[in-house]
């Protein structure tokens, strides 16, 4: 009973660093700061994270976490190929308020000083580009794509929804929704031999 009681106060931990982390930035965000949005002393916070940049890593893994598990649940779907590469494209394109891009970029940035946050920004960044491609291999082996090396296609696509979603997320009106989706489609139609409205 004390370990799940203990288990939902680390989720409850990690949400409210997250909200915190949304609101001030990885950079700025202190444990004091998360102890006193959770309205608990920063010595728990400290009991379940040791340090802070392990609070930070964790609460980024926890908000990235998310959108992984809806990218896996894409991935695990008996969809074909091509339907799952259109899930995928809709689902890294920045929506609404993007918080979830900010948090993205938010640990990129993070990443260039706090190893911690580095190694997790890494490996769940890599996810991604491993699942694109195995999509991509999936659709080069049923001939749906035609593509020579599906990881460069993940590689050279993810980069272009990197920086086109960067752009979308941190500069106001630089580029619309509209033409993120249309330059990511083209990209992603030249790479996999496809005709870009095959991607609507």
């Amino acid at each position: 009973m004390m370990r799940r009681a203990a288990e939902i106060r680390l989720d409850a931990l990690l949400r409210t660093a997250c909200d915190v982390i949304a609101e001030r930035g990885l950079a700025n965000t202190r444990t004091a700061d998360v102890a006193q949005a959770a309205g608990v002393s920063q010595a728990l916070v400290f009991y379940h994270f040791a340090t802070k940049e392990r609070l930070l890593a964790q609460a980024f893994e926890y908000a990235v976490e998310q959108d992984l598990a809806r990218l896996d649940a894409v991935v695990r779907s008996p969809a074909p190929p091509l339907t799952k590469l259109r899930r995928i494209l809709k689902l890294y394109t920045p929506a609404g308020r993007p918080t979830s891009w900010s948090m993205w970029i938010d640990g990129w940035s993070e990443s260039l000083r706090t190893p911690e946050v580095e190694r997790v920004s890494r490996r769940l960044d890599l996810r991604w580009r491993e699942d694109l491609a195995a999509v991509i291999a999936d659709g080069v082996g049923d001939g749906t794509f035609e593509c020579a090396d599906p990881a460069g296609a993940a590689w050279r696509i993810s980069a272009v929804m990197d920086g086109l979603a960067v752009q979308l997320a941190v500069h106001d009106r630089v580029i619309s929704r509209r033409q993120f989706t249309e330059w990511v489609r083209l990209v992603t139609a030249r790479e996999l031999g496809l005709d870009p409205a095959e991607l609507d």
